[in-house]
């Protein structure tokens, strides 16, 4: 850390926020050093995400008080916190895909006279910007065209050029492969040493220990303490996350269990023309199959190929030993297959929808909507769930959307458990998930 490290940057005093029927934040003291980088832990439902919220805006907390280089400060939305010079860059870029990199860096803002954009000074400053944190690239090109690391960096740079004092990162690292990860560190150590403060929110541990100066944790929307990261070993870490010790039994290696050698699915040939080459895969009863790659290999695509998002155009497959053509979701969850997929809350969850809504959704859609499953039994299942899963919730008629995302990706395991699949498809499951 600079010279400036044990100046406090930003502060909260007694933070506290009510949700219906829980508490997210209590009387939470945080403090951020200038020019640190600090790692916000916590287990899933733990608070982070509400004390980011109130930090930037999102939320208004209910008591408490939240200082900025020595003033007290009420954000009022996030763009109100920009102008105060808090910024954030969340997992799912909040940029603009389509626009040029130039255009996102200075939308509303760009330089203009008389009314006219002036593009070519916005372009050079684009590019200048980039360059002096070692970034060479066409600022004229799409914004999609480029990796979601670069993607993120852009948007770091943007809020940087925003005169950001605090940077808060919100699980920046969860879709880059190693590469990635070590370009996104190399720029958040050098902010860190232009006095920038930053809040790097993860739940990759090693990932902790290699960039964090020092580590706060919370813990059922309270502090639990703030630790320097390399006076800290990581199994007191864990602890001071989970509350308790870890289970060490419960770490062993289970011993492979398969049923039967007869593959529960098969895929001869199997692809789809521009989406995914073909490919051949087998997965038997009691197996875990891992398919890896990096970003854009196609892994996402071979699983929406397998569970009829996308229809193949190629090769044959075989699911229970029968011949099948995959043509939809529906069709895939009648022949016992299940999907949970990367991104939960666009393509999983129904936000608005209670938890209890969300669990027997599958379940429905199979016996048809001209059946409904009883409420009662609806309730009885939701509970079972709750309870199995360790599903944090006040209760079942909770809208999903208020839980934190681990304990949403908990309810739509607990969809595809409750249809008893044959055969279940987990895109990155534990994107999101906390050591616990």
């Amino acid at each position: 850390m600079g010279a400036e490290a044990h100046q406090e940057s930003l502060r909260t005093e007694g933070l506290s926020k009510l949700h219906p029927g829980v508490t997210a934040l209590d009387n939470v003291n945080f403090s951020l050093r200038r020019g640190e980088i600090m790692a916000l832990l916590g287990e899933n439902g733990a608070g982070k995400s509400t004390l980011i919220k109130a930090l930037t805006g999102v939320y208004h907390a209910d008591r408490g008080t939240i200082w900025l280089e020595g003033q007290a400060i009420s954000p009022k939305n996030t763009a109100h916190a920009q102008q105060l010079g808090i910024g954030t860059v969340y997992q799912e870029v909040n940029l603009l895909p389509n626009m040029s990199v130039a255009d996102n860096l200075f939308i509303g803002r760009e330089p203009r006279r008389f009314g006219l954009l002036r593009r070519k000074e916005m372009e050079a400053r684009a590019t200048a910007l980039m360059a002096s944190y070692g970034f060479s690239l066409d600022v004229r090109e799409p914004l999609n065209r480029f990796s979601v690391a670069m993607q993120q960096i852009v948007a770091i740079c943007r809020a940087i050029d925003l005169s950001a004092k605090v940077l808060i990162l919100d699980e920046p690292t969860a879709s880059l492969d190693t590469q990635e990860v070590e370009m996104l560190f190399t720029l958040m150590r050098q902010l860190r040493d232009n006095g920038v403060s930053l809040i790097f929110v993860t739940h990759f541990l090693d990932q902790v220990y290699a960039v964090s100066d020092r580590i706060t944790v919370l813990r059922n929307g309270s502090f639990v303490g703030c630790r320097e990261t390399r006076e800290l070993p990581q199994i007191e870490l864990v602890k001071m996350m989970l509350g308790r010790e870890l289970d060490h039994n419960a770490l062993q290696r289970a011993g492979r269990t398969l049923l039967s050698d007869k593959p529960v699915a098969a895929f001869e040939g199997y692809g789809k023309k521009g989406t995914i080459a073909p490919f051949d895969l087998q997965v038997r009863p009691g197996e875990i199959v891992g398919l890896a790659g990096l970003l854009g290999s196609g892994r996402t695509e071979t699983a929406e190929v397998i569970f009829g998002i996308k229809t193949a155009d190629s090769g044959k497959a075989w699911i229970k030993g029968k011949p099948q053509t995959l043509r939809s979701p529906h069709q895939a969850s009648c022949l016992g297959i299940g999907f949970c997929p990367e991104d939960r809350k666009t393509d999983g969850i129904i936000a608005a929808a209670s938890v209890r809504e969300n669990i027997v959704l599958a379940l429905q859609a199979q016996r048809g909507w001209l059946r409904p499953i009883p409420r009662r039994e609806q309730n009885e299942i939701a509970e079972r769930f709750i309870r199995q899963l360790g599903i944090r919730t006040p209760s079942a008629e909770q809208p999903i959307e208020f839980l934190s995302g681990g304990n949403q990706q908990k309810v739509l395991l607990s969809r595809w458990l409750l249809t008893k699949p044959q055969f279940l498809i987990l895109d990155e499951p534990t994107r999101g998930i906390d050591v616990g």
